[in-house]
């Protein structure tokens, strides 16, 4: 299922506590429960856990009959969050390596419903996410996410304490919705724009932009001679209005 599961408990222990301000949460792929026994043991939450594997789901019945009401033995990435949690719900796992990106996604799709999120994720995944703009790993997911989440690189944990062991290491991540409502711009079209200047990242975004949206005329805006890596929340939300009244 591209599991891996984690085996030291301190790591478990610390990843639970990392969830701020209880309530229903919402754990992703618990597996054999090595991280949902901590979670369970705490009194501020109400623990949901969807899990994708029939057998991991068997044995959490067995040994965490408490979880069995709120044991939702399905996909994550199918769920229809608004529906199973109209009031909103905090999200925490050790996300599996080949969908995580599919996960903060999801969560971005529903940030009106999801305040907080915990992930453990390939290390490499979680550099990307947290970078702030100038660095080689700041990218597509960086600047969706930092648009509507703050991010927190809490700490690596090394390949030992997995098994299978990956073949690399990992990190655990805090997403904390920000205060911002709305962006300065169309929403959709951002999406568009950011994807877009990141498709062709090598070069300047005049040319990654033009291949997307045309040439806009002939007309030219002052990121058009930099690189997407280069540019914040805020530049790309100047750049979308601008595209939008030049496209």
């Amino acid at each position: 299922m591209g599991q891996h599961f984690l085996t030291d408990l301190n790591i478990a222990r610390k990843i639970a506590a990392a969830i701020e301000g209880g309530g229903v949460v919402l754990e992703v792929g618990p597996g054999m429960g090595v991280l949902t026994q901590f979670l369970l043991e705490r009194p501020d939450i109400e623990l949901y856990a969807a899990e994708i594997d029939g057998e991991s789901v068997e044995y959490l019945k067995a040994h965490y009959p408490t979880l069995t009401p709120r044991l939702i033995g399905g996909d994550f990435l199918r769920l229809d969050l608004r529906a199973i949690f109209p009031q909103g719900v905090r999200i925490i796992g050790n996300f599996p390596y080949n969908i995580s990106s599919q996960i903060f996604f999801k969560i971005l799709d529903n940030r009106d419903l999801v305040p907080q999120a915990v992930g453990m994720v390939q290390r490499e995944v979680a550099v990307r996410i947290a970078e702030p703009p100038g660095s080689r790993n700041y990218g597509i997911l960086s600047v969706l996410l930092q648009a509507w989440y703050d991010i927190e690189y809490l700490f690596t944990v090394n390949e030992s304490v997995f098994d299978p062991p990956p073949k690399v290491k990992s990190a655990v991540i805090r997403l904390r919705r920000n205060r911002r409502k709305k962006l300065d711009c169309d929403e959709r079209l951002f999406v568009k724009v950011v994807k877009a200047a990141f498709g062709q990242r090598r070069k300047m975004l005049r040319n990654a932009l033009r291949a997307a949206f045309g040439n806009f005329g002939g007309a030219e805006h002052r990121f058009f001679t930099t690189r997407a890596e280069q540019l914040s929340v805020a530049d790309f939300e100047e750049l979308t209005r601008w595209i939008s009244e030049n496209g």
